[in-house]
């Protein structure tokens, strides 16, 4: 009799388990409705992006990784100074690690003196401090400061690219590969619209303190004034970066990143037909996305979407959620039209480490694929002791006889 008991309380439990593996949207925290953002729920019809001559372009959510329009973006194309913004990364991380610092005094060498294209116009024998180098290359786009920095930083210029390679490839810059510190032209130095994005992702949310100085509009070095050549900082002050280049292989190139509404886009055009074209088309794309798509956040970081059965455990049930904040990018006036669902796997068996990747959120927008963002476990589950571990084999056992389930 006490068998029997014992079958059929595990006969119970289990078809109450039977379909926990899906948790429905009602079932879920609701989604943060922003009442703040009320007009914004009013339908807005999203048209197609706007046409442009440039070789390639894509523009991104910045926060989410978004792609809001894109062209050619993955054709490999000289990157001309834009390069600098990769130069650039290696430079902030050299600073991160306290390998340099602002202060350092880098002396001139006769080769970064006499490169060609845009300067700065350091003299040779001079010593400069790194922080007015940094805005030698950021503002105006100095040939000569990216290779006294790369100097600097590695030694010589090519143990810099070097690193300005391994860096891209952590990236996951997979069309991107670069032979200088300059954007010179070389036919083995190329990138690509998307690559270049995912570079100013980076560059914008890891240097925040660096990315800065992509705003500023004049410096003046050795009693020479120069602008930065990015048009937009005059036309917007939502503009802060991030960089132009120039080859006469590639055409006038421009990446551009700005904020609207804690929305913050950026827009990468190759191969324009003038400097006034790159900056119209970036523009256009900008304003583009702006207008017809918002970022909302869906969830917080470590907020429990819901809970899902552990066997053989300590515990039997533990919270699973998102890591980070959750924000998705959609059309305006959309959000209401959003739908999302958990999926676990049937079975989960302790033990079950903190922050263990546990299932799917899976969101929908008027019933079509959105986006799928991995689910992670916010506690750790031990495995119980042997009589735990011995019930719930063989209630496995029945769990999957009766829902033809094995995983």
């Amino acid at each position: 009799m006490k068998q029997l008991g014992f079958v059929r309380l595990c006969l119970v439990s289990l078809l109450a388990m039977s379909a926990a593996n899906v948790v429905l949207a009602d079932d879920l925290p609701k989604i943060n409705l922003m009442p703040q953002r009320t007009a914004a729920m009013i339908p807005v019809k999203t048209p197609g992006p706007p046409t442009m001559e440039a070789k390639a372009y894509i523009l991104i959510d910045a926060k989410t990784g978004k792609i809001l329009a894109e062209k050619n973006a993955d054709e490999r194309i000289e990157p001309a100074s834009l390069t600098k913004m990769m130069t650039m990364y290696v430079v902030s991380e050299a600073m991160a690690r306290g390998q340099i610092s602002n202060d350092d005094q880098v002396l001139i060498s006769h080769k970064s003196w006499k490169t060609g294209g845009s300067k700065m116009y350091v003299r040779v024998g001079d010593h400069v401090p790194v922080s007015e180098l940094v805005k030698g290359i950021i503002v105006q786009s100095g040939n000569d400061a990216c290779v006294a920095m790369s100097e600097h930083v590695a030694g010589s210029e090519s143990s810099f690219v070097e690193m300005m390679n391994q860096t891209a490839k952590q990236l996951g810059m997979t069309g991107t590969h670069f032979m200088d510190s300059t954007g010179w032209p070389n036919a083995d130095h190329y990138s690509t619209a998307r690559d270049l994005a995912t570079l100013s992702r980076a560059l914008i949310y890891n240097f925040p303190e660096d990315y800065q100085w992509y705003k500023t509009k004049w410096f003046t070095y050795n009693n020479i004034r120069q602008p930065n050549r990015n048009r937009l900082l005059w036309r917007s002050a939502n503009i802060d970066g991030i960089k132009t280049g120039h080859t006469d292989g590639c055409g006038y190139c421009l990446a551009a990143s700005g904020q609207q509404d804690n929305m913050r886009l950026i827009a990468i055009v190759l191969g324009a037909g003038s400097d006034r074209e790159r900056a119209d088309d970036a523009e256009q794309l900008l304003n583009y996305g702006f207008r017809f798509f918002e970022n909302v956040q869906l969830y917080k970081a470590n907020q429990s979407l819901s809970t899902v059965r552990v066997w053989q455990g300590q515990q039997k049930n533990i919270a699973i959620g998102v890591p980070q904040d959750l924000f998705i990018t959609v059309p305006r006036g959309q959000y209401k039209n959003l739908a999302v669902k958990i999926e676990t796997p049937h079975f989960i068996k302790a033990p079950v480490a903190k922050n263990a990747e546990i299932g799917e959120l899976v969101i929908t927008l008027n019933k079509e694929p959105l986006t799928t963002i991995p689910l992670h476990a916010l506690a750790e589950c031990q495995q119980g002791g042997w009589w735990i571990r011995f019930k719930d084999a063989i209630a496995m056992k029945y769990h999957a006889w009766f829902t033809g389930s094995t995983s």
